[in-house]
Parts: C-alpha cells; sequence; structure tokens
C-alpha cells in the first residue's frame, strides 16, 4: 500500500507540473539577452555641392544587451515594450572605405498574439508594432574629419515593426525566448564637406534584430 501511495503521489506531481498555465491575463514578463542587430540597408547615392559621388552606403550589424517587458491583456494577447543598450554602426561607403560610425535606440512597442493554448509549454506567437530610432553620437572617423568631413547629422525615424517569436515554459516562473523582429527605419543624412555641403537622401535601414533571452514571469 506504501508503495502504491507513492506511485500515486508521483503521477499527480507529473500531472500537476503538465498543466502549469504558461501565461494568463494580467501576467507581467521581463526577458533579457543578446540581441543582434542586422541592417539590411538600401541608400542613395552621396551628394556633395549637388554633384554625385557615385557611391552608396553601407551600415554594419551590432550586437549588444537586449530587454524586454510585456503585460497580458488576455490569456493570449500581450502588449509588449522593446529596449536595448546603445546599438553603434560602422558606417561605410560602398567601396568598403570606413565613413564614420553611428548610434542609436530602437524602442518598439508591439502586441503579439500568442498562438498555443495557455497549458502548452511551447509558446509561438507573432506580432506588429511601431518603432521610434533615436540616431545619435553621429562622427565620422578621425581620417575623415582630417579630410574635411564634419557635422555629421542623421534623421530620428519612426516606422512599423513585425516579429514572430517563441516562449518555452521551463516551471512556473522562468522561460527561454528565442525571436526575429523586422523594423522599418528610414532616415536621411547631412554632413559638411569644406565650405560645401553633403547628403544622403534616402538611407533605408530596415534591419532585422535576432534575440535569445531568457523570461521571468511576474
Amino acid at each position: 500500500m506504501k508503495k502504491s501511495g507513492v506511485t500515486i503521489a508521483v503521477l499527480a506531481s507529473l500531472v500537476a507540473s503538465q498543466h502549469v498555465v504558461a501565461f494568463e491575463k494580467g501576467d507581467l514578463i521581463a526577458r533579457v539577452g543578446i540581441a543582434n542587430v542586422s541592417p539590411d540597408e538600401s541608400t542613395s547615392n552621396v551628394f556633395v555641392g549637388g554633384a554625385d559621388q557615385g557611391a552608396s552606403l553601407e551600415i554594419g550589424d551590432d550586437t549588444q544587451l537586449g530587454l524586454n517587458f510585456a503585460y497580458f491583456i488576455t490569456d493570449r494577447i500581450n502588449v509588449e515594450v522593446l529596449a536595448a543598450t546603445p546599438f553603434s554602426h560602422d558606417v561605410s561607403f560602398s567601396n568598403g572605405a570606413r565613413l564614420g560610425e553611428v548610434t542609436h535606440l530602437p524602442p518598439t512597442v508591439s502586441v503579439n498574439y500568442y498562438l498555443n493554448s495557455p497549458s502548452s509549454a511551447f509558446q509561438p506567437y507573432a506580432g506588429i508594432g511601431l518603432n521610434y530610432t533615436f540616431i545619435y553620437d553621429e562622427e565620422f572617423s578621425s581620417e575623415n574629419e582630417a579630410a574635411g568631413l564634419s557635422d555629421l547629422s542623421l534623421d530620428n525615424s519612426f516606422g512599423l515593426a513585425a516579429q514572430i517569436g517563441a516562449d518555452y515554459i521551463l516551471d512556473e516562473k522562468w522561460f527561454i525566448n528565442g525571436a526575429v523582429r523586422w523594423i522599418d527605419i528610414d532616415t536621411e543624412a547631412t554632413f559638411s564637406a569644406g565650405a560645401d555641403r553633403g547628403s544622403v537622401s534616402t538611407i533605408e535601414i530596415d534591419p532585422v534584430v535576432y534575440m535569445v533571452s531568457v523570461g521571468y514571469k511576474f
């Protein structure tokens, strides 16, 4: 009888663990991990003093600490805020010559819909949202400054964002996450080249953001 009682207790424990609710209305979750911003850029050519220089721009990727917070307004829908430490990107001419560097923060608010039942450990979701990218600390390389380039400035950007991702529930509080996000970031650049003004009228950065993180449910 004692052996039978132990067996029943173990089975009951296993059944209970399989029915942990992933998320429900009113839950607040936080995720922290590594985020990589990989631009899929397309730019117009660089103009100086009205003359086409015959070169466009290329923008490098960067990896930083990624953070996001989400609040569930139903068992399957949450509102998420994406944050991160600042991303810095090398900017080069299309011929490979380094031009300088820009830094940005891409706060994004998204609404996500979870596809599986809240009782499932695997929780895939899809979302759409809005992004406002702050671009600052634009600077030319020392070589370009010595050549007479200065006053680099890029406009901030407002655009759409979309993502797919999945949480995997480990226990009542902890889970892991993987997500891929696309952000519409469009800007333009102006600068001084000696006595002339220069510009790049169209810079479509449109990065894909990859993030792997650990999450906690409050």
